[in-house]
């Protein structure tokens, strides 16, 4: 992977070569537009991890921000799947500490992504992968800093527009909160996210300051969970 040149945006064959990949997914067509994705797809992608590197190193040093460890491979791990199509139908950037060898990722601690696909691209933060101790854990803080929860936590869905994801329990779990904590208690992972459609935003260098701004949003969240995990 060659240096990343400045971040100038993505272009429209960015977003077009993962429609093309959806329906063309096997090695001969990949081989053929490999320089496509090498130039459209991979290249603006690092550039645009290098460019947040700085706002995510101060907001956790530990992270790992070396672009080839950030950014995600194309291809798929098929030997256990039943799917067999050999790409990945979307390319990600991870922001994140390392994790322990014998984990999996985002298993051990909470991350940021950003990924890029035919329709745009989403990001956010969670502790995607969280075991249940950690759960367990998360829940028993928030009870005990119900106002400061509150207080991070408070216009990131419906003012911001983030989402709230992680499977949900079939049975909630008992206990006293009040109703605003419950869509953040019951579930057995925890994440925001958001999504982006392809727009003028997603072609300009201004993409850098919009996605430090909204990481920014939800650094507090980052916070709270770091210190569960810890």
């Amino acid at each position: 992977m060659t240096s990343p040149t400045k971040f100038t945006g993505f272009s429209k064959e960015t977003f077009q070569f993962f429609a093309d990949l959806e329906e063309n997914n096997y090695k001969p067509w990949f081989d053929e537009h490999k320089p496509v994705y090498e130039s459209e797809v991979l290249q603006p992608l690092k550039a645009l991890a290098v460019a947040l590197t700085p706002s995510f190193y101060e907001m956790d040093p530990q992270m790992d921000l070396r672009p080839n460890r950030m950014i995600s491979r194309i291809y798929r791990d098929i030997r256990f799947s039943p799917d067999k199509t050999p790409y990945k139908k979307h390319l990600w950037i991870a922001f994140q500490r390392p994790f322990q060898k014998q984990t999996s990722d985002w298993e051990s601690f909470p991350g940021f992504y950003l990924e890029v696909g035919k329709e745009g691209i989403g990001y956010g933060m969670g502790m995607f992968a969280a075991k249940k101790k950690t759960m367990d854990s998360y829940r028993e803080r928030v009870a005990y800093e119900q106002d400061h929860f509150r207080e991070i936590t408070a216009g990131l869905v419906d003012k911001h527009g983030f989402e709230l994801g992680g499977e949900e329990y079939l049975r909630p779990l008992k206990n006293d909160l009040e109703a605003y904590f419950q869509p953040w208690i019951q579930r057995k992972g925890i994440y925001v996210t958001k999504s982006l459609p392809v727009s003028d935003i997603l072609f300009s260098e201004k993409l850098i300051k919009q996605m430090e701004k909204e990481f920014a949003l939800i650094r507090p969240l980052y916070d709270f969970f770091v210190d569960v995990c810890d």
